[in-house]
């Protein structure tokens, strides 16, 4: 194949992401990586646009450090060579955020998603989709707080602004009227979530198929609401839907994989299913200990989840053995 040029990399990248198709995407970027440094030098706009291109690809993988270190590199390089609030740098700064929360390192996320807000909106106008996509995630990061009203304010700003400017069944609107739905789950409003999520499902099935990550996603988050309203067989056949994509498309431990996991353990868990759920939990655990690490939220929650299964089993030392009294 013949030598491309920054955006022929940038366009097929996207094209394999769109896809699942990762392992294309990071050969594809690796390969321009390494001609763009030996022509271009490492600081060259288009190595550095083609690091962060990298770095969307790992993180999307789950491969979180490796993310991180791209990013901050191309954080770097563009704050020296555009300066600071130029929007290339924010945008490239709002990605560091995401990974910081992917990371669960929720308040220096929420500090970087503050600094890029405050750029765009001086350099953008506060209606402008780029600020209102960081407008949304800084209200993802209020929503694992747990400071819902908070997150709801600002997911409402977000919707408003992007049926506006995108209409109604633009992935990014369709990806904020999930997570206000999530809200709604969160705070027990069970029938606007699964309102929402249903029109969210249904955009997302015509507009990138059955199978896309972003897909399956809302397929477990509807299935999360069928659980909390011990609707079991429902919830358990579209978790099993989104486990069978998840694994297909991901990989058995990526983070969004693993979540399922858990997702579907917790289900058992609900049905006194003891040990399906445990079996699923510690599936769970060992690749969030792997992928996340130790002290992530995530992983802290499936441990704490695991030490309950064994607690209302009577099996109280097993638990102690997990560091939960």
């Amino acid at each position: 194949m013949p030598a491309m040029n920054n955006e022929a990399v940038k366009l097929f990248t996207m094209v394999y992401k769109s896809q699942g198709q990762y392992d294309e995407a990071e050969r594809l970027c690796n390969r321009a990586l390494e001609g763009h440094e030996e022509k271009l030098g490492p600081m060259h706009p288009d190595t550095l646009n083609t690091v962060q291109n990298l770095a969307i690809i790992y993180r999307n993988q789950g491969r979180y450090d490796e993310a991180e270190q791209l990013y901050g590199r191309a954080v770097e390089g563009h704050e020296e060579k555009l300066g600071p609030m130029h929007p290339e740098t924010l945008g490239t700064a709002q990605n560091l955020a995401v990974v910081y929360w992917n990371q669960g390192r929720y308040d220096e996320a929420e500090q970087l998603y503050g600094r890029v807000l405050e750029g765009y909106e001086e350099k953008l106008g506060p209606m402008h989709p780029e600020t209102l996509g960081t407008v949304q995630n800084l209200a993802v990061v209020y929503q694992n707080q747990g400071r819902y009203d908070e997150a709801e304010q600002l997911y409402g700003r977000v919707l408003e602004g992007y049926e506006e400017k995108l209409g109604p069944i633009h992935p990014d609107m369709l990806r904020t009227a999930q997570n206000l739905a999530v809200v709604y789950r969160n705070q027990g409003r069970y029938d606007e979530a699964e309102q929402l999520y249903g029109r969210v499902l249904e955009g997302y099935e015509e507009k990138l198929g059955p199978m896309h990550p972003e897909t399956l996603g809302t397929v477990q988050n509807l299935a999360v609401v069928y659980r909390d309203q011990d609707r079991y067989n429902e919830a358990e056949q579209l978790y099993n839907r989104a486990l069978e994509g998840h694994e297909k498309k991901l990989g058995p431990i990526h983070p969004d994989t693993l979540e399922t996991v858990n997702g579907l353990a917790t289900l058992y868990q609900k049905q006194s299913r003891y040990n399906k759920a445990e079996q699923l939990y510690r599936r769970a655990l060992e690749g969030r200990k792997e992928k996340l690490g130790l002290t992530h939220p995530d992983t802290l929650r499936t441990v704490n989840s695991l030490a309950n299964i064994y607690r209302e089993q009577g099996r109280h030392e097993e638990g102690n053995l997990l560091g939960i009294s």
